[in-house]
């Protein structure tokens, strides 16, 4: 029988730049209330959010990647045809094949990457996280980039009172590479798919496309349910990651989590018991739920405006449609 030579690569991976795009126009909760019959309290009192960003026509999904991954391969200090891999988590781009990774992936002048979409909904940034530090301490690649970008505008139904306030556009993007000591801890992610009907997209494409209805299909959940689950389940999760990767929150610096919701912010940081001196990303506020962007987009925010610094202990965590998970602590580049 003959022998296979075995894959050898990294010994870990880290997070070496990051980079995001959010669309230049703001949108307020005004014009939100324009379509529903709510207000301006009411939205901050369940949510948190202020002002969301749309995009423009202009702004695609592609668009707005290659802005992103412009700057996450610039921070890192690399140029774009070292980048071996692209993996894109989205479930706003429209066009089912080929892969928008590809287009993304030509047009910053990789040479050649594998590269590859995922859905994974609010939790697809760990997943897309995960998948490239597989990808770098097997060998396949020396850095991989991972985009998470959303045209949730072009998803909400804006006279659902429950969610047309909730969701914003916009691409977050890092650049994972080769590390000596371990930067990325172990990731803990899964489903539960028998609550796959709490976030959803109302009617399937074909549906649209045959006409057996006249709305656009828009993504629709089930408010409390989603709460309930995300602030006392994922708080287990985020746990499990810490334990995982062997630290206690006394050792975290930086909490980043899916930005869904400042109330399930809140509850999270309250049952998790964090210390004062653990900076909470709360992008949400201005920034709306972006998906699985949200979380390098809040994570370029802290950094820029100094409230997390480079070398930095972070807990993330995704959570989401599917209903998917993924926790890991990472070092922030």
């Amino acid at each position: 029988m003959a022998k296979i030579k075995p894959s050898k690569g990294a010994p870990y991976a880290r997070i070496m730049g990051v980079g995001g795009y959010r669309p230049t126009r703001v949108v307020p909760n005004e014009v939100i209330l324009e379509t529903i019959d709510s207000s301006d309290e009411w939205i901050r009192s369940r949510s948190g959010i202020a002002t969301r960003h749309w995009a423009s026509p202009e702004e695609t999904v592609t668009a707005m990647s290659v802005e992103a991954a412009g700057k996450a391969i610039a921070d890192a200090g690399i140029t774009p045809e070292q980048i071996g891999g692209v993996i894109v988590s989205t479930v706003s781009h429209f066009k089912q094949t080929p892969a928008v990774a590809t287009e993304i992936a030509d047009q910053i002048g990789a040479n050649k990457p594998a590269a590859f979409d995922i859905s994974a909904g609010c939790a697809g940034f760990g997943y897309g996280l995960t998948l490239a530090k597989g990808m770098i301490v097997e060998g396949s690649a020396e850095h991989v980039l991972v985009i998470g970008v959303e045209r949730l505008s072009d998803l909400t139904d804006l006279e659902d009172r429950a969610t047309a306030f909730l969701f914003g556009d916009g691409a977050g993007a890092v650049v994972v590479g080769p590390a000596q000591e371990p930067a990325i801890g172990p990731t803990v992610w899964g489903s539960e798919g028998d609550k796959s009907e709490t976030i959803k997209q109302t009617v399937p494409w074909t549906d649209y496309r045959d006409g057996s209805v006249e709305k656009f299909p828009a993504i629709t959940q089930e408010g409390q349910a989603v709460f309930r689950w995300a602030v006392f389940e994922m708080a287990k999760v985020a746990q499990q990651a810490l334990d995982a990767a062997g630290i206690t929150v006394a050792d975290l610096d930086v909490f980043i989590p899916h930005q869904a919701n400042m109330r399930i912010i809140d509850s999270m940081v309250k049952t998790l018991k964090l210390p004062e001196h653990v900076t909470v990303a709360r992008d949400v506020e201005t920034t709306g739920n972006t998906s699985a962007a949200s979380i390098p987009l809040a994570m370029e925010r802290l950094l820029a405006t100094g409230q997390a610094k480079s070398g930095d202990t972070a807990l993330v965590i995704g959570f989401g449609a599917g209903l998917v998970y993924a926790a890991t602590v990472v070092t922030l580049p």
